[in-house]
């Protein structure tokens, strides 16, 4: 999980209502965050992947004030009064082969103090955080900081020349060329190629000729540096997408808004007829909440007023809408992204208490599902054939799902890191990872696994959904298509039935020896023999036999033989 320190002091002072530690654990133990520990000021926060917003001061500050009740739906942003001059980046056609999208946001102090010490760290710390999460070691997005009173405006963000560049780092004295940048300095060293292309780098500087960062390496100390005391700064994300930029950009905002620092979205002028003014970040995105799907979620219909009070409590705004309610999500909650991410907020903005569980009328307190008794069986009978049972991840990286073309898993739109960039459709994509951690190992190899894969669908809200697979492998001098015909025929008549089995081209098997069984029509299972091509790469030195058997199509099919 995510984790980060913050200052007690600091959370305290920002909210509207003091609070006890005990009470912030509690708080914290019945949403996405838990209370890690504490040593005197230093608080430790770790958090669900999808709540980042709460490993900030300003963030966690937001949203303990609305679990507390103190404060009420989605905070007031004091939005500055926009201008015929507003601020512009205006970006070249040359970066869009490495790094195309960019987005900033002007924010303001709301006195005359400007920026303090501990604003300034937190933001950094904060920076830095979202740099190794969202912007993937700032693969997908980098942010920047800077003193707009040190900036003339419009922002120009292009691709220059090294011999063109010329600047004092953030963390040096004396101005350096862009050669001798990327040559010399460790930051260059681990993020250059990001932001470089041949002899030429990423380079964001003002109507002056100033240098304000090389994108996504390191700001200029001169118009990159911001210091306390500011009043005015520049918050800009550049990256490979326009949501991860969003994102990050949205999320470091929150630093400053929690401190009631006014906002104004920095237009984007880029090549031809692409223009953005940037009001969606500053402007509430709005999900439609139908009572139908909380009640069926939920397992209760709650009350209008105390849906409206839970949705407050998680600080977003919502009014009665035809068939339920219509809520405004912030741009710094983007794990908010269909109703039934709303629905959760609802359940958990208020803690489920040991009264309120009702045991229901029923001699009975329940059983498992026909479909989970199916696959322990199934389970069983591959331990009783001799099979191990790894655990494996639904997760799966870009290396697996290259070893074979055809396949087209779902890709995960953020992922952590590209280990885990892909929802595997099939176990065979875990199970190649095995054979590859495995080949220290003697052969013979066999091992199988029934376990969750998730298939593209229409007819899911989220476009997949998710199905059981039994898989199993052979690695050994004599594993073939024989044997992996033989295995899938006895654990069928097992069930008690009978597949018809067809010739088929199958990702990552030898043409002529991968087969698809049907019962009734419908395909229950693959199998084959694993290519050598993939082996090789694999490193694995033996012939392989694999089949895999779809057990939710399965499932009903025995069932209805059974007369179930």
């Amino acid at each position: 999980m995510p984790q980060s320190v913050l200052s007690w002091e600091r959370v305290q002072s920002l909210l509207p209502v003091p609070v006890t530690e005990s009470e912030l654990d509690e708080l914290l133990f019945v949403s996405k965050a838990e209370l890690a520990g504490r040593d005197g000021d230093a608080l430790t926060i770790s958090v669900t992947p999808d709540r980042l917003d709460l490993l900030c001061e300003g963030g966690l500050a937001i949203h303990l004030a609305g679990a507390l009740e103190a404060a009420r739906g989605l905070p007031k942003l004091r939005q500055a009064a926009p201008v015929s001059s507003g601020p512009t980046f205006r970006v070249d056609g040359s970066v869009e082969p490495i790094r195309p999208w960019i987005a900033g946001l002007l924010v303001r102090s709301p006195d005359e103090a400007g920026l303090d010490a501990g604003t300034l760290a937190e933001a950094i710390r904060f920076q830095e955080l979202l740099h190794a999460t969202v912007g993937r070691d700032r693969r997908s997005a980098s942010l920047g900081i800077y003193p707009w009173e040190r900036v003339e405006p419009p922002v120009r963000y292009g691709l220059e020349p090294l011999a063109d560049v010329r600047f004092v780092p953030l963390d040096g004295n004396e101005e350096v060329g862009g050669e001798a940048f990327f040559h010399d300095h460790p930051l260059a060293a681990r993020y250059g190629a990001l932001g470089r292309t041949g002899d030429r780098c990423l380079v964001l500087r003002d109507a002056d000729g100033e240098v304000l960062s090389l994108p996504p390496v390191l700001n200029s100390r001169a118009a990159g540096e911001a210091r306390t005391g500011d009043r005015e700064l520049l918050l800009e994300s550049t990256g490979t997408h326009p949501r991860t930029v969003e994102e990050t950009l949205a999320l470091l905002s929150l630093v400053f808004l929690a401190r009631d620092w006014s906002v104004e979205p920095v237009a984007v002028e880029g090549p031809g007829e692409r223009r953005d003014d940037g009001r969606h970040l500053v402007t509430p995105r709005t999900i439609d909440l139908s009572s139908a799907l909380l009640r069926e979620v939920g397992g209760v219909a709650l009350p209008s007023v105390e849906v409206e009070r839970r949705l407050a409590r998680s600080r977003l705004s919502s009014r009665p809408h035809p068939g339920g309610w219509r809520v405004e999500v912030p741009a710094w909650r983007p794990d908010l992204g269909a109703p039934i991410d709303v629905v959760e907020d609802v359940l958990i903005a208020v803690p489920i208490r040991p009264e309120d569980g009702v045991v229901p009328p029923s001699p009975t307190r329940g059983r498992r599902r026909r479909e989970v008794v199916f696959r322990r069986r199934v389970a069983t009978d591959l331990l009783g054939l001799g099979f191990a049972a790894p655990n494996t991840t639904v997760l799966v990286g870009e290396a697996a799902v290259a070893r074979l073309p055809g396949v087209a898993p779902i890709h995960v739109a953020n992922p952590v890191s590209a280990e885990f960039a892909f929802v595997r459709d099939r176990l065979l994509l875990s199970h190649l990872d095995v054979l590859a951690r495995n080949t220290r190992h003697g052969y013979p190899q066999r091992f199988a696994e029934v376990g969750p894969v998730v298939v593209r669908s229409t007819d899911a809200e989220s476009g997949g959904a998710t199905r059981y697979h039994a898989s199993l492998v052979v690695a050994s001098d004599d594993a073939g298509f024989a044997e992996a015909a033989a295995l899938v025929d006895y654990l069928l008549r097992r069930q008690d039935v009978l597949a018809v089995r067809e010739p088929a081209e199958l990702p990552g098997l030898i043409p002529g020896r991968a087969a698809r069984a049907r019962i009734a029509g419908e395909a229950v299972a693959e199998l084959g023999e694993v290519h050598p091509q993939v082996l090789s790469e694999l490193g694995v030195p033996v012939p392989v036999a694999w089949a895999e058997l779809d057990l939710s199509a399965l499932g009903p099919l025995v069932a209805r033989h059974e007369g179930v």
